[in-house]
């Protein structure tokens, strides 16, 4: 049974305050600066801001996207990353329900969530998100009941693996990068998550995904094969599939593969 609509309010409440912070994540992790001070500030004229100024998507609702003292423009990143994360609360809680497992899908979410806002800014994945998010995932896996730490330990191992391999062919067969580091570790900490059963639909969803809007940068930016874009991103949105619907994925898998309900 679904919340109360007040409770899930509340819900998406809390979710959105969390975006608040993990915009500061967001901005401020890649430049390696302190994450709790200073306290929140406009990026222009530095001049810190009112409580009634930090109230998340209300605020840039209300001083129009601009900064109150200098009128420079507020990024739409802001309420964007707020409100997507009000969406994962509630989606989460209206899934796993107010269990521990919500607790901690949502912590995943959230880490995937500045992922990709970091990775399609800067095209980089940090590792204080993508190796404590590698322990956490086992870590969950040993007290999950829905997870085994079997299934966890192959999929961070086989996630970063496959991943690595395919790295390594790429630069023997062109002699140059075609993967960051930062995609193997990523994929390792969505297998420590999900398992190794997520693998094959992760990489899927990811690669498809990817090639298709490859090849439309490909052709806006005219630089052919030179062309590069985040995989991050495309991996994060599979994960985040495959954590909300694993379920009808696997039995689709066993549908596919025996042509019968499991």
């Amino acid at each position: 049974m679904a919340p109360p609509p007040l409770i899930l309010f509340t819900v998406g409440l809390f979710g959105a305050i969390v975006g608040s912070f993990l915009n500061v994540v967001i901005f401020r992790l890649p430049e390696r600066q302190s994450l709790l001070l200073p306290a929140s500030h406009c990026p222009q004229c530095q001049t810190p801001l009112s409580w009634f100024e930090n109230i998340p998507l209300l605020s840039y609702l209300v001083l129009r996207g601009r900064c109150r003292h200098c009128q420079a423009t507020i990024s739409w990143q802001y309420p964007l990353v707020e409100l997507l994360t009000a969406l994962l609360a509630v989606a989460i809680v209206l899934r796993f329900q107010f269990t521990f497992a919500a607790a901690a899908y949502f912590l995943f979410a959230a880490a995937l969530l500045v992922i990709i806002f970091i990775d399609s800014r800067l095209q980089i994945i940090p590792d204080p998100i993508s190796l404590p998010g590698i322990l956490l995932g086992f870590l969950f896996a040993l007290v999950s009941d829905s997870l085994s730490w079997q299934s966890s330990l192959i999929g961070l191992l086989a996630g970063g693996g496959v991943l690595y391999a395919v790295a390594l062919v790429y630069l023997l067969w062109r002699k140059i990068d075609g993967m960051g580091g930062g995609d193997i570790k990523l994929l390792a900490m969505i297998g420590a998550w999900l398992g190794w059963q997520s693998l094959p639909f992760v990489i899927l969803v990811s690669s498809a995904s990817g090639s298709l809007v490859g090849v439309i940068a490909m052709l806006r930016q005219k630089k052919g094969g030179q062309s590069r874009i985040p995989f991050g991103p495309f991996l994060s949105f599979a994960a985040l599939l495959y954590t909300f619907y694993g379920e009808e994925i696997l039995t689709f898998y066993h549908l596919y593969l025996t042509g019968q309900w499991p």
